[in-house]
């Protein structure tokens, strides 16, 4: 039987689905937002099983107009990529159930295990995680799926890109000038497509720090089938994003050192992540304010724009 009180913000429809997918004996006992995350809203559940103790799982429902008519896709998508990860040793959520087209559910939701861990965005410590993110990538684009995700998406598009206020617009111009042209040959691998901080579980040990390690992986709605310097470039650009324009190239460096293979050619290689640093432009303000949301209050959107453009223009020297 469902506690009715202690599930609330639960909504009625969606709270009998989870109870349906519960095991003999378990109900809510409680839920929490969690915070981070831009296109759903994601609750954890604490679950009292019928032995007195409790567990953990995790809701995603996509409530935003514009993010439900997107919801099947991604829904579909994650669903297929937690299927495929499980006994990977990737550390991701396992499946629990899913109604993409809300035929159940007020909204289209997603219901998962949870991952111990949390999500570190402070520059403490920084140097270290970002070894860690690189590992773990690697590890990640060494799976070989024997069903392949979707090949991988891309929007933006020289018309799409926002120019930040007082930005270098000779860099930018330039850099505009990069994605107009054809993609790079490249040879596929299993994308996150969201592999960045924010989508990193942690374990910081309070009396040894130097001992983080990852726990988790999570938000897998976007798994496609790409370059691996796709993924290499969006999880640069939130890094000089978070942390200053240094981060970004430091990542990428990390990722080689850690076994992964880029592009062969240079310009290759940074043909990708300038389209994803054009990209962040489009969505520096949502960006920022998930930050802002998860701690990083100082970080204003003025700010993030300044390293964006920052990055933007290290990024076109580099290609020269």
């Amino acid at each position: 039987m469902t506690d009715h009180g202690e599930a609330a913000g639960l909504r009625p429809l969606t709270l009998a689905w989870v109870s349906r997918h519960l095991e003999a004996g378990e109900r809510i006992v409680g839920t929490g937002v969690l915070y981070g995350g831009i296109t759903a809203e994601t609750r954890r559940l604490t679950i009292g099983t019928r032995e007195g103790g409790t567990r953990d799982l995790v809701l995603r429902t996509y409530v935003d107009p514009f993010y439900v008519a997107r919801a099947e896709d991604w829904l579909s998508r994650e669903a297929c990529a937690l299927t495929l990860l499980a006994g990977t040793g990737v550390p991701a959520p396992e499946l629990v159930a899913v109604d993409p087209i809300a035929a159940h559910c007020e909204y289209p939701s997603l219901l998962m295990t949870h991952l111990a861990g949390r999500t570190v965005l402070g520059d403490e410590g920084v140097e270290t995680r970002v070894l860690l993110l690189a590992r773990q990538l690697v590890a990640i684009h060494a799976l070989r799926p024997a069903e392949r995700p979707r090949r991988y998406v891309t929007l933006t598009t020289a018309d799409t890109v926002v120019v930040p206020k007082g930005a270098d617009t000779a860099a930018w111009a330039a850099a505009i000038d990069v994605i107009r042209e054809p993609a790079p040959p490249w040879e596929g691998r299993f994308l996150h497509r969201d592999f960045q901080p924010g989508n990193v579980l942690f374990d910081v040990p309070p009396s040894r720090p130097a001992g983080v390690r990852i726990t988790g992986v999570v938000d897998w709605a976007a798994a496609s089938w790409g370059p691996a310097d796709l993924d290499v470039a969006h999880c640069s650009t939130n890094l000089a994003l978070l942390h200053g324009p240094g981060w970004g190239e430091r990542f990428a460096e990390a990722y080689e050192e850690a076994g992964g293979v880029p592009a062969a050619a240079a310009s290759e290689r940074l043909y990708w992540r300038v389209r994803d640093a054009l990209a962040c432009s489009e969505e520096v303000q949502s960006v920022a304010r998930s930050w802002r949301e998860a701690g990083r209050t100082e970080l204003t959107a003025r700010i993030v724009e300044e390293r964006l453009d920052a990055y933007v223009t290290a990024l076109m020297d580099a290609l020269g």
